[in-house]
């Protein structure tokens, strides 16, 4: 779809990454669909037909083998035809109210108005239609002009990285972050993007504080309780509150971990 200013084209490329995500990828295209000139999914080796159901849906499918968040996303960034720039992940989706909100931000011009736009993005869970009137949000900016900034090439960070002093917009509809499939899919993630913290951190010498081995896992399921207001979620809230606490211990404990074989093997060689 194409808007007008001023009879002037303005065309907005949307971009997804995906692996194996047969049963979130459509919603997270149509979501788009009345505002997006074209949209691009990244695939990194879906084995579960992501590739076809998206291109059933109207994406156009590109395979990239999986160099990292960050990398991945500016990989996505390159394969779009337009400098105007929407990225949702494949969890994600716009709300009808967004995307209507994008739609006349373009037509009437006003999108020009500023280089980067925040939103902010509300979880959803498994047993939800929608984010509930308390879902926890954070904001983030997602449609942006690529001349002015880029995602980061982080492998763990995938955020724009807007110039200092760059202006910045706020988008007031939201998207929905279907991230927790179920706890044994929440389980196996967190093993794995803990892991992949743990090396970042390593990779920038970072040395973490000894204390926070023993305050990490209680300070953090406060912060989720009470900050993210899961205590409204009743019971689910201290299960969510939980494993969002053992994530941020696992990182700690894991790159702890490492900087104490460093050291053994340090000590085997002197």
């Amino acid at each position: 779809m194409q808007t007008t200013v001023g009879g002037t084209p303005v065309a907005i490329s949307v971009f997804i990454i995906a692996h194996n995500e047969a049963d979130r990828i459509a919603r997270a295209i149509d979501s788009v669909a009345g505002f997006a000139d074209e949209v691009v999914v990244v695939d990194s080796g879906s084995t579960d037909g992501t590739q076809d159901l998206a291109h059933a849906h109207g994406a156009r499918v590109i395979e990239n083998a999986w160099p990292g968040y960050g990398q991945q996303k500016r990989f996505g960034e390159d394969q779009c035809r337009n400098d105007w720039i929407f990225n949702l992940d494949a969890d994600e989706a716009a709300t009808p109210a967004l995307a209507r909100e994008i739609a006349q931000l373009a037509a009437s011009g006003a999108l020009t108005s500023a280089p980067f736009w925040d939103v902010a993005i509300k979880d959803v869970f498994a047993h939800e239609d929608g984010p509930a009137p308390w879902a926890y949000g954070y904001i983030q900016i997602r449609l942006y002009d690529r001349r002015a900034g880029r995602f980061s090439d982080s492998p763990v960070h995938d955020t724009v990285r807007p110039p200092d002093g760059a202006r910045r917009a706020r988008l007031k509809g939201a998207m929905e972050h279907r991230s927790i499939r179920s706890v044994a899919f929440h389980v196996e993630k967190m093993n794995r993007y803990s892991t992949m913290q743990a090396e970042d951190m390593a990779a920038r010498g970072r040395r973490i504080a000894r204390w926070r081995i023993a305050t990490e896992f209680p300070l953090a399921f406060l912060k989720a309780y009470a900050i993210r207001r899961y205590a409204l979620y009743g019971w689910w809230g201290i299960v969510i509150s939980v494993n969002f606490a053992y994530t941020r211990f696992l990182r700690l404990a894991k790159a702890y971990e490492r900087e104490l074989c460093e050291r053994a093997e340090q000590r085997r060689r002197s």
